[in-house]
């Protein structure tokens, strides 16, 4: 049963919405009722894909999709966003701030002069983790500097599996992920007097376009179907409805916690 007005006249801004789980969030809460800005970076045959999707929905659904092709990373942006969205929001609040940025440099920490691509510099680490990472902080400080969270608002950030475990040329993400689990437990304690609520979801592995560029990406998929108790993937759908439940009431006492995702994955 779904309740198409449940989060009438609250917000979720998407960071990172024009596909994989971000996208798959803007279309499960806006079915939900949840007026929706979402951010993204792409070209103009990508923007305009993005905009046809997004409109679909709000024909669909009869809410409000604001659709910002803007660098999330850039404060200038951030800025531009923040202006064009007090304007428009109607007094609305955040309900939601999903951080899903997959902006990173995946190469190996050491090689030698005759491997393609090179390795890591200090540079490609510092940029993948603020992507992937410490932005977030940026974004939080945000909404908050402009009283437009909810009184009752969720921060969530995504994670994986490969912020534990020796994934090929993932390294710099392995970093930006752990970081981002270490900053999501001091958002959790110092912004709960705000009445805000942070956690970051483990995610399986999943066939979204980040995860295919990743080197030896179709290993990954193919351990991760046959080692998942349910005997498939994760899809972005599922966990869409992860991310649903977390802003529901129900889940307000959920706080500063790493959330599994993945049809119980990681218990092989």
């Amino acid at each position: 049963m779904t309740h198409p007005t449940q989060f009438s006249g609250c917000w979720a801004v998407v960071l990172g919405g024009s596909s994989g789980f971000g996208l798959a969030t803007v279309k499960k809460l806006s079915r939900h009722g949840m007026n929706v800005a979402v951010l993204y970076r792409e070209t103009s045959i990508g923007h305009k894909a993005a905009l046809h999707t997004f409109k679909e929905l709000e024909a669909e659904n009869s809410n409000v999709i604001r659709a910002y092709n803007l660098n999330a990373l850039d404060a200038a942006d951030r800025e531009r966003f923040i202006n064009d969205f007090k304007e428009h929001n109607n007094g609305g609040k955040v309900k939601l701030l999903l951080h899903s940025i997959a902006r990173g440099n995946v190469k190996p920490l050491i090689c030698d002069s005759s491997e393609a691509g090179g390795e890591l510099s200090m540079e490609d680490i510092q940029l993948t983790t603020y992507a992937m990472s410490n932005s977030l902080l940026d974004w939080v400080r945000l909404l908050l500097n402009h009283q437009l969270f909810d009184a009752d608002a969720r921060v969530i950030g995504l994670t994986s599996e490969g912020a534990h475990k020796y994934w090929n040329s993932y390294a710099a993400v392995s970093l930006a992920k752990s970081s981002l689990e270490s900053l999501a437990t001091y958002l959790a304690v110092e912004t709960a007097r705000f009445g805000i609520k942070t956690n970051v979801i483990q995610a399986g592995i999943t066939a979204t376009p980040s995860l295919l560029k990743i080197p030896d990406s179709d290993q990954l998929l193919n351990h991760a179907t046959a080692r998942n108790p349910l005997g498939r993937m994760t899809t972005p759908e599922d966990v869409a409805n992860v991310i649903y439940l977390l802003c529901t009431p129900e889940a307000a006492w959920i706080n500063g916690s790493i959330i599994y995702a993945d049809g119980g994955e990681h218990c092989r």
